[in-house]
This record gives structure tokens, C-alpha cells and sequence, in this order.
């Protein structure tokens, strides 16, 4: 059966040719702000119903492989996050590309997307049943608490101000507010517009304070604006990392790839909570943690390896449950039932052959990814050489097509532009906008599980610390408040 499913992908031209294809279109998909892997396997969805059920799902494993690695290079080279997963590339890969090593961060991310996917293949291969097991006895309650626990990140985030980066935090929770409540439906800030039912499209908030920000930022600078570009020389062996450097980070390699694996087990979460986490343990778990956010390999590994491991996670309960670990998955779950296929716990009985089939192609994704990323490094580096006054307006369109083809909705496009400009407003007062991200991705999470919970309970608080799982997230969160708190007194102790 093994070896059956294995001779499906390897002894296919057409599986090899569409698997291919798959990742190519992905990386593009993944490497332009505001499209993303989910709009890159809903427009392909089509197209792998003609195809056997084999090489019809390699497709959408190859598209979503392709997309969340490709987020990673418009978030080194225009500091711009490609996909919502590479929010957390982008504080230290930036930096690194302002520092003349955009080959050397794009090829870091490279090897460690890489690194993450086949860490996470492994997973889902040996282990899914287990872990998907645990899973089930997750419930409102749990899921609370691992929000209460993620936005326990903004704290460590905070930069120099732990006040300024509270205020951004709360400032994303408080937008995240606006439109339709979960679970009771009731209207809130939405003055009466129709635009706000569904509150802010989160891809309209990370490239209006990730891209537009920045435009405006440069285009109020003519010397910078009117600069012909750096074009980036560089000498690089390998991927840019050596043997001992490879060594020394082979714990937050591990680290950020259990963060990535166990968050995308998690339905609903995502790689960009994952790439947020596994970024703030490798800063707190550092022995230099001032240097994140200057253009360091340590924040750009934990956060692709995260990003990309997600992937792997996600995809166990898809298979093992027929439960989506994310939206991706949830498209691929449509994908997969048109096909015949059903997901769940009989699904290595009745369709063995097929799974093995789906773990090779996986496979082959990500050597596909590897080489072709590689490969293109060279071409990647050069848009650094555009001039800004040639290479700015033509992201400005590309974001703002990105922003309108999420929704089809022109007023996205308007939100950009007011996001641009907050975040301009947050610089101005030195007030960082990581915190608002995080405080905007999980916020909703939180509110909506909260809510489950306290209706299941009838307002009692007791089973948030009675039950085990949820009672020991509650406990690290509390935990790694203390250790921020003990951190910034022995700053303050030293300066």
C-alpha cells in the first residue's frame, strides 16, 4: 500500500508536472501583498476536478505549500508581509535587507521553510492519529485560553515601552470589535454602514500598516524616493548559514516547529499566530534579546519554520477528523470530498493508498519549493535595484488589487489607505504596530470562546482553572508575564 501510493506520485508525469505547478503559481501568489495561498487554492479548485483524485489534490498541496512560503519574500525585500504567515519574517528580515543580506534572509527562509514543512510531514505521517486524538478533548475553554496566552505576546513585543505597546495591543482589539458579534449576532460600530457588517478584511489591515505606511513614509522623502536603488551584491555559500550557525540554532529550529505544529492542529488559529509565537519564544528564550528587530537570523528562522510547519498540523485533523486546521484546509476539505474522499479516522482503511499518494506529493512540494525559491534568489535580490519612485507606485497598485480581489469590495481599497495612515500616526508617536496585530488576530478567538464557554458554564469561571489543558495555559500565560516582568526590572536595574 505504501509503496503503491509512492509509485502514484513518483511514476506520474502529469502528478510531477501539476505538483509543479502548483508551488510556482503559489510563490507568486504568496510573494504579492494581498494575494495569499487561500485565494491561490480557490482559484485553482476548478481545475482539479478534471484531474484524477491524486493529482487534483497534489495540485492544492502544491498551491498551498507554494503560497505560505512564497509570503516570505516580499516580507524581507519590501518589508511586506506576502501572506499573513510571514507577518513575523518581516522584523527581522526587513532589517536584514537594509543591512545589504536580502540574499542571505530570503536564503535562510528558504532552507528553513523547507525545514518546517518536512518536520511537519513527519508529523502528519507517524504521529497524526495521536495527536489528533488530544484535539478532541479541546474545547471553548481551551481555546480561550490559548488566546489568552498568545496575546500574553504583546507584552514581550512592546519594544521599549511595555504602556505604549498595552496601548497598541488594545487598539487592534478594540477595531476587531467593529461589525456583526459572535454567537448573538448583535451590531456594533458599524454607524450604520453596510461596509463594516463583517468589521476590517485583515489583509486590508496588514498592508495598509505594512505597505501603505511605508509608501508614504518614502514618498515623503524625495532624497530616498528619487534614490536608483542599491542593487544588492552579495556572496553566498549555501543558503547563508553555516554549519556552526546551523548548530547553534537547532533548538529554536525544533522549538518554533513544535510552536508551528501544535498551533496548526489547532482549527481556526493559523501561521500567523504560530510565526507570532514561535518569534516571541525565540526572544524570550534568547540570551540577546535586544537584537530581535535589528536584523537577526534567530527571529527569521523561528518565524518560517513556524509558518511552514503549520501547514503539516493543519492538515492531521483535516485527514484524520475531516475537522480544517485552517481556511486553506477548509477549501482542500472541498476539494477532497468531491473526489470521493472522506476524512476521518477509516481513512487510511479505505483510501490507503491515496494518503501515501497525498505524503509523497507533499513531499515533492517541498523540494519543488526549495529549488524553484532558490533558484529565482538571484532575480529576487535584483528588485532591490528598482528605483523607489518606479518600484513604490507599482506595489501601491498591486496592494490595492490584492486588497480588492479578497472581497471584491472597493471599500477595502479605502481601508488601506486609513490603516496607512494609522500606522503612520503610531510611528509618529514611536508606538509600535506589532502589538495591534496581534491584539487583531486574536482578539476575535478570544471573544468568541469566551462567550461559547461562559454559555456552557452559565457564567461560572471555575471550569477555566478546573480543567487541566486549560488551567495549564492559563498557568504559562501567567508564567511568561512574571519572566517579562523580571526581565524589564533587571533592564531597568542595569541601564
Amino acid at each position: 500500500m505504501v509503496l503503491e501510493g509512492i509509485l502514484a506520485v513518483i511514476l506520474s508525469p502529469t502528478c510531477l508536472l501539476v505538483t509543479l505547478l502548483g508551488v510556482v503559481v503559489g510563490i507568486i501568489f504568496g510573494s504579492i501583498p494581498g494575494l495569499s495561498a487561500t485565494m491561490a487554492v480557490v482559484l485553482f479548485l476548478p481545475m482539479s476536478f478534471g484531474l484524477s483524485p491524486v493529482d487534483g489534490i497534489s495540485l492544492l498541496m502544491g498551491l498551498y505549500i507554494g503560497g505560505i512560503s512564497g509570503g516570505c519574500i516580499s516580507a524581507v525585500l519590501l518589508k511586506i508581509p506576502g501572506t499573513p504567515s510571514s507577518i513575523s519574517t518581516v522584523f527581522d528580515g526587513g532589517p536584514m535587507a537594509d543591512k545589504g543580506e536580502a540574499g542571505r534572509a530570503i536564503g535562510i527562509s528558504i532552507l528553513y521553510s523547507f525545514i518546517g514543512g518536512i518536520l511537519s510531514l513527519i508529523a502528519l505521517i507517524f504521529i497524526s492519529p495521536y495527536l489528533a486524538a488530544i484535539t478532541l478533548k479541546f474545547t471553548a475553554f481551551e481555546y480561550f485560553s490559548i488566546a489568552l496566552f498568545s496575546l500574553t505576546i504583546i507584552a514581550s513585543m512592546s519594544g521599549k515601552s511595555v504602556l505604549n505597546g498595552l496601548l497598541s495591543g488594545l487598539l487592534g482589539m478594540a477595531l476587531a470589535f467593529v461589525g456583526i458579534s459572535p454567537i448573538d449576532g448583535f451590531m456594533r460600530f458599524n454607524f450604520n454602514s453596510i461596509n463594516l457588517l463583517n468589521g476590517f478584511d485583515i489583509v486590508a489591515v496588514l498592508i495598509g500598516l505594512f505597505a501603505v505606511t511605508d509608501i508614504i513614509q518614502t514618498g515623503a522623502d524625495r532624497k530616498r524616493l528619487f534614490d536608483k536603488g542599491n542593487i544588492i551584491q552579495y556572496s553566498m555559500k549555501g543558503f547563508g548559514i553555516s554549519l556552526h550557525e546551523f548548530k547553534g540554532q537547532f533548538v529554536n529550529m525544533i522549538r518554533s516547529a513544535l510552536i508551528g505544529l501544535g498551533i496548526g492542529i489547532l482549527p481556526g488559529i493559523g501561521g500567523s499566530t504560530s510565526g507570532l509565537l514561535a518569534y516571541s519564544s525565540a526572544q524570550n528564550a534568547s540570551k540577546y534579546p535586544e537584537k530581535f528587530g535589528t536584523g537577526i537570523i534567530d527571529g527569521v528562522i523561528a518565524s518560517e519554520t513556524a509558518n511552514n510547519a503549520t501547514i503539516g498540523g493543519a492538515l492531521i485533523p483535516l485527514l484524520t477528523m475531516g475537522i480544517p486546521g485552517s481556511t486553506v484546509a477548509a477549501v482542500i476539505l472541498g476539494g477532497l470530498t468531491i473526489h470521493g474522499i472522506t476524512p476521518g479516522p477509516l481513512i487510511f482503511v479505505k483510501n490507503g493508498v491515496f494518503m501515501y499518494a497525498i505524503f509523497t506529493a507533499l513531499l515533492v512540494a517541498n523540494l519543488y519549493m526549495l529549488v524553484v525559491e532558490y533558484a529565482g534568489l538571484k532575480w529576487f535580490v535584483k528588485l532591490l535595484g528598482i528605483p523607489k519612485h518606479i518600484l513604490l507606485p507599482i506595489v501601491m497598485v498591486l496592494c490595492a488589487v490584492g486588497a480588492y480581489a479578497t472581497g471584491n469590495n472597493v471599500f477595502d481599497v479605502w481601508s488601506i489607505f486609513a490603516f496607512g495612515m494609522l500606522g503612520l500616526m503610531l510611528k509618529k508617536l514611536a508606538i509600535t504596530t506589532t502589538p495591534f496585530i496581534i491584539g487583531y488576530i486574536l482578539s476575535g478567538m478570544a471573544e468568541e470562546n469566551l462567550r461559547r464557554a461562559l454559555i456552557v458554564s452559565k457564567g461560572d469561571l471555575l471550569p477555566f482553572i478546573t480543567r487541566p489543558i486549560s488551567a495549564l495555559f492559563l498557568i504559562v500565560a501567567v508564567v511568561s508575564i512574571v519572566m517579562i516582568v523580571i526581565k524589564n526590572k533587571a533592564k531597568r536595574a542595569t541601564a
